[in-house]
């Protein structure tokens, strides 16, 4: 037996100096990336994993226990590989009535200030912000915040978090939160993507990815809502991803949508105008769903949508992120997520009211 014993522990030591070997050679961190993508592949992750059934929903935690920092300076970790070991599939979304920011942030320890997250045992090659328009809707941030940390975490991405927060009680403007998100985020950090994301919707598989593609791309396919599926052929609307330079290409989104409605599909509009198509995911990963709720009061429907959407092919270049106007009352770094709260103007101008 100690002789057997003897033997594994001489075959272990050999490994470790044939890895140790590849490590001092250069292309070091691909080398390791792809030995550790061996490892995933056909190893002790992998055995996990299979124990879960990837056509049953499960708790969005359970992987989470598996992420370990291992003993390196973050310098010398390996990149993450391709496909993240982590990832479960469906996803089962219940909403528990007496969920608290604090429990969000217990179940969350690799979180730093601000709502930022770096892999603590691989370097990501994907850096995402994820940009959430918010006004009064503070139980639905619970839940979304409960979900979308870990969902972001199993894809082993680098990502932040950012509430914007339309300050006083004036009409609601959606796109136009979201083009101030973009341009704050971006003084931040050179995000490679940007998710556009309602406070109201929770993704329903970690295979979703929240990465960007070669064209902007709406992920939010198979709502609830619609019973799973797209509501029509061009509909943009709920969570999208661009990168900057898509972004920056159609102008961002409309400042002029005061209201409920109309902004995504004038969003749709300002793709195909600047020569992008939209791409999706698939039916089956891009589940989604939806918080039940009523119109807020302030976010009446928009009467002037149609007009609006009628005139996007002359004022696409006009409107946007070369017009952008706001002003930035604070910017507050919370355990879970980057508060930024604007006042974004009225109907009528930047004009506050005394």
């Amino acid at each position: 037996m100690l002789q057997v014993r003897g033997r594994y522990l001489l075959v272990f030591l050999g490994v470790q100096l044939v890895v140790m070997a590849l490590l001092y050679h250069e292309g070091y961190r691909k080398r390791v990336a792809y030995f550790l993508g061996i490892f995933y592949k056909g190893g002790t992750l992998t055995m996990l994993a299979s124990l879960h059934n990837a056509s049953l929903p499960g708790d969005v935690y359970a992987n989470l226990s598996l992420i370990a920092r291992p003993p390196l300076p973050p310098d010398d970790l390996p990149y993450c590989p391709e496909v993240s070991p982590f990832l479960g599939g469906p996803i089962r979304v219940t909403f528990p009535p007496y969920l608290t920011l604090e429990d969000i942030v217990r179940k969350n320890p690799y979180v730093s200030k601000g709502g930022r997250y770096r892999p603590p045992d691989c370097d990501s090659i994907h850096k995402t912000a994820v940009i959430i328009p918010h006004r009064n809707r503070e139980q639905h941030l619970k839940y979304l915040l409960y979900y979308l940390h870990p969902f972001l975490q199993r894809q082993q991405l680098s990502y932040g978090i950012y509430i914007i927060h339309q300050a006083e009680n004036y009409i609601f403007n959606r796109a136009k939160l979201l083009n101030v998100g973009f341009k704050e985020a971006m003084k931040d950090e050179d995000w490679d993507c940007i998710f556009f994301h309602d406070v109201d919707l929770i993704p329903e598989d970690d295979r979703n990815m929240y990465t960007c593609d070669r064209f902007p791309k709406h992920v939010a396919i198979a709502m609830d809502k619609f019973g799973y599926k797209l509501p029509y052929k061009t509909y943009f609307g709920g969570v999208a991803a661009l990168s900057p330079e898509q972004y920056m290409k159609m102008n961002g989104f409309p400042n002029n949508y005061w209201g409920w409605g109309g902004e995504d599909d004038d969003i749709a509009v300002r793709v195909a105008l600047s020569g992008m198509v939209i791409s999706r995911p698939s039916v089956q990963y891009g589940r989604y769903r939806m918080i039940k709720h009523g119109h807020d009061k302030g976010n009446e429907q928009n009467p002037k949508r149609f007009n609006l959407l009628a005139k996007t092919k002359r004022t696409w270049k006009q409107d946007g992120m070369n017009t952008l106007e706001y002003q930035l009352l604070s910017k507050e770094l919370q355990p879970l997520y980057t508060n930024i709260t604007v006042f974004i103007g009225t109907e009528k101008g930047m004009q506050r009211s005394t």
